[in-house]
C-alpha cells in the first residue's frame, strides 16, 4: 500500500512526486515512457532549463527523485483504475495491480493534428502550437497560422511579434470583423485558400501548397491540434471533465483535486493551457494538496 501513486513521469508527475517524497510519503511513479514533449528537441521558456532536451530534463529529475528513500519508479502502463474504500487500485498492462491511499493523474494529452500531408513529420520542429515555447527559434522567418478552431484568429494576432504572418482560414475559420481590423493593424496577411500540403525536406519547411496550386513560402507554421486525454483513467474513475478550446480536460480545484475523493490531477490533462512551467507548477500544487489531504484525514 503506497501513500500516493503518481501516474505520469513528465514535468507534472515528477514535480508532484518530489513534493510528496519530501513530505516522507511512500510514493510510486508509474511512467509509460511516452510524454507529449517527446517530439521536441529542446524545451524553452522553462526557467533554468531553457534549451535543454525534455528527455534529459526528465532523466535528471528522476535522478534527483530517487535519492529519496520513499519513492519507487515503475516503467509500465497503467490501463485501469478504480476507487475503492480507503483509496485506489491501479491495473497494469502486465496484469499486476498496485494500491494507494491517493492518486495523482499526470497522464497528459495526445495531439490530433489537422489532416494535412507533411504535418506529422514536422510536429515539434517547424509545425508548432505555442509561440511562447517555440516562437523565438523561428523568429524572422515567414510564419503561418493554419486555423483549426474558432480561437485560431487570436493565435494569429500573437505571431507577428516573431515574424511576418499569414493566417490560413482553411475555408472554415473566418475572422470576426474586429479581428480583421486587428489583422490589418498587425500586418497579418489573410489567405482563404486552404493549405493542402507542407513542402520541403522534413522536419524543415520550405512552404505550403494551396488548393489552387499556389505555393506560399513558409519557415514554420503554428496550429492548434485537437487534444484528448492520453489515457482513459480519469474517465474510468468518474472524474468530471470540462470542455476546453481544443478538447476536454479533467476538472480540478486550485490544488488539483478532482471530483473524485482521493484523486488529484495535474499538467496538460487538467488544464486548457499547455506549458512546461505551468505543468510543473500544477504538479507541485497537486502533490502538496494530496499530502495535506492525508494530514486532514489523520487528524479527523
Amino acid at each position: 500500500m503506497y501513500d500516493v501513486i503518481v501516474i505520469g513521469g513528465s514535468f507534472a508527475g515528477l514535480s508532484a512526486a518530489m513534493q510528496l517524497v519530501r513530505a516522507r510519503q511512500k510514493v510510486l511513479v508509474i511512467d509509460a515512457g511516452a510524454p507529449r514533449n517527446r517530439f521536441a528537441d529542446e524545451a524553452h521558456g522553462f526557467l533554468g532549463q531553457d534549451g535543454r532536451t525534455p528527455a534529459i530534463i526528465m532523466r535528471d529529475s528522476r535522478r534527483q527523485l530517487v535519492r529519496y528513500p520513499t519513492v519507487d519508479i515503475l516503467s509500465g502502463e497503467a490501463v485501469g483504475a478504480k476507487a475503492v474504500e480507503g483509496g485506489v487500485v491501479i491495473d497494469l498492462s502486465d496484469g499486476d495491480e498496485r494500491h494507494a491511499r491517493r492518486l495523482v493523474l499526470a497522464t497528459g494529452v495526445s495531439d490530433e493534428l489537422p489532416a494535412i500531408p507533411g504535418m506529422a513529420e514536422r510536429w515539434g520542429e517547424t509545425v508548432l502550437h505555442c509561440p511562447y515555447c517555440h516562437g523565438y527559434e523561428v523568429r524572422d522567418l515567414p510564419l503561418g497560422v493554419i486555423a483549426a478552431h474558432p480561437l485560431s484568429a487570436h493565435q494569429a494576432l500573437l505571431i507577428p511579434d516573431w515574424g511576418p504572418t499569414t493566417y490560413f482560414t482553411q475555408g472554415q475559420f473566418e475572422p470576426e470583423p474586429a479581428d480583421l481590423e486587428a489583422f490589418a493593424a498587425r500586418g497579418i496577411t489573410l489567405e482563404r485558400m486552404p493549405v493542402v500540403a507542407l513542402l520541403g525536406a522534413a522536419p524543415m519547411l520550405d512552404g505550403v501548397l494551396l488548393a489552387d496550386g499556389r505555393v506560399v513560402a513558409m519557415g514554420a507554421v503554428f496550429t492548434a491540434p485537437r487534444t484528448r486525454p492520453a489515457t482513459a483513467l480519469a474517465a474510468m474513475l468518474g472524474c468530471a471533465h470540462e470542455d476546453g478550446p481544443t478538447g476536454p480536460y479533467v476538472k480540478v480545484d486550485a490544488w488539483g483535486a478532482t471530483s473524485v475523493p482521493s484523486v488529484w490531477a495535474a499538467g496538460d490533462a487538467a488544464t486548457p493551457m499547455h506549458n512546461a512551467t505551468l505543468a510543473s507548477a500544477a504538479g507541485v500544487l497537486a502533490g502538496i494538496g494530496a499530502h495535506q489531504a492525508s494530514v486532514r484525514a489523520r487528524a479527523a
